[in-house]
């Protein structure tokens, strides 16, 4: 499936991989589905807290269109979806992996672990 690009030209790679992890949810969505393997939407939409239905809905199609991402439709009643990740996704996680030691440092080093006082 080719990737459904949104805009462009785009002017370097990271413009391009931004266009395809813009928005709050996308890299969560990527880590739950890496972390968890296949989630049914009721899934996600646990591991993922604060997210509502409308955009956990609307990420996961432009990931789907993105190729990041792979929907499977059970034909029975009630019908079954269940959400995994694509080669193409795994990819954009493993590259997201050195983000996520920044991130883990930062919360270190500004005090904002779970838990720890003044931590949302």
């Amino acid at each position: 499936m080719a990737t459904a690009a949104r805009r462009g030209p785009y002017f370097c790679g990271i413009d391009a991989a931004m266009d395809v992890v813009a928005g709050k949810w996308k890299s969560l969505i990527i880590w739950e589905l890496h972390e968890h393997g296949t989630r049914r939407f009721a899934e996600l939409r646990r591991g993922l807290p604060g997210v509502s239905e409308k955009m956990l809905v609307q990420h996961l199609r432009e990931m789907e269109a993105d190729g990041l991402v792979h929907r499977e439709v059970y034909p029975v009643v009630p019908p079954r979806v269940e959400y995994s990740l694509t080669e193409h996704g795994i990819t954009l996680n493993t590259a997201l992996e050195a983000l996520a030691e920044w991130g883990q440092d930062r919360i270190r080093r500004i005090g904002a672990e779970k838990g720890a006082p003044g931590a949302a």
